[in-house]
């Protein structure tokens, strides 16, 4: 167990215990356009919210803030939450469907004391979620184009591991078995690889199998805690978020990040972003735009109570 709370430092529903005391967390919601190679800022506010998706439709940013989800316009517009019914603790582990019709969402119980996260999904126009996973803690990353398969990071008998699950609920199918943490599956847009983050090799890095879990092949290789590879529509590039510093098997809140770009193909790494105060939060869920031009994330900063 002592394993499975150093690991849990790194999930949303601990944000309080990595801020520092009498500070208050300020949240930027960030558009990176490729061609320009540029940031642009779209929303700062004084509170903290989490993991951007972009619509299918790329009418709206998704976040969730609170436990609820909300829309935000491409301009920085606030268009209000997200109806999700009964569930209302979603943290940062959420997303759409290749085709746009089918929200996935984490979300924890709130008669579980301690923090507990389950699979939910619902209409992307919103409703009432169906439950699709009965053990917790599971966390949503990816689903198959065909939508056939969701793929999410769980702790089962004390280790974190990559599972896959029919998308209309059933029996879990263990993908990975290593002892150190496998996190962020994220299938390619035509379904022959997920993408995840591993710690086998002794170092955060990118890592791909193929979508039964077989044949894992390593992705990138620097001194990087390298996080997250979310796929281009293109099926060429990925972004990831590297940890300038060594963070072994955690991805905190509140440390120095950037954002950098996998080439898929060649493996070769550049870096997007200057680094910046981030982590937790920042990009942990897909959010290119459906053009695969633009994707968004945000950028943390503190200020005193």
């Amino acid at each position: 167990m002592k394993k499975i709370a150093l690991l849990l430092l790194g999930f949303s529903f601990s944000l309080s215990a990595q801020i520092p005391a009498g500070k208050k967390v300020i949240t930027s919601l960030y558009i990176y356009d490729l061609a320009s190679g540029k940031s642009d800022l779209i929303l700062t506010e004084k509170r903290h919210f989490e993991a951007p998706n972009w619509s299918r439709d790329g009418k709206f940013l998704l976040i969730n803030a609170y436990g609820k989800l909300e829309k935000i316009s491409p301009q920085g517009e606030k268009l209000g939450e997200l109806n999700t019914g009964s569930v209302a603790k979603a943290n940062n582990d959420h997303g759409y469907s290749f085709d746009g019709k089918t929200l996935f969402i984490s979300s924890g119980k709130p008669e579980i004391k301690g923090g507990s996260s389950f699979i939910y999904k619902v209409s992307a126009d919103g409703g009432e979620p169906v439950q699709l996973t009965p053990l917790t803690p599971s966390y949503w990353h990816g689903v198959s184009p065909d939508m056939k398969m969701m793929v999410y990071c769980a702790v089962r008998n004390g280790n974190f591991d990559i599972y896959a699950m029919p998308t209309n609920g059933g029996e879990e199918i263990r993908l990975t078995t290593e002892e150190s943490l496998d996190d962020g599956p994220e299938y390619s847009p035509d379904g022959k690889y997920i993408y995840i983050n591993s710690y086998r090799s002794g170092m955060m890095q990118i890592w791909r199998m193929k979508a039964d879990g077989s044949d894992p092949e390593q992705m990138t290789f620097d001194a990087h805690s390298n996080w997250f590879a979310h796929i281009a529509p293109n099926n060429k590039v990925a972004t990831i978020i590297s940890y300038l510093e060594d963070q072994k098997q955690g991805h905190p809140f509140g440390r120095q990040v950037k954002l950098r770009l996998l080439d898929l193909k060649t493996k070769k790494v550049k870096d997007l972003t200057e680094a910046f105060y981030g982590g937790q939060g920042t990009i942990n869920v897909p959010s290119w735009s459906p053009d695969g031009k633009k994707f968004a994330y945000v950028r943390y900063a503190l200020e005193d109570l």
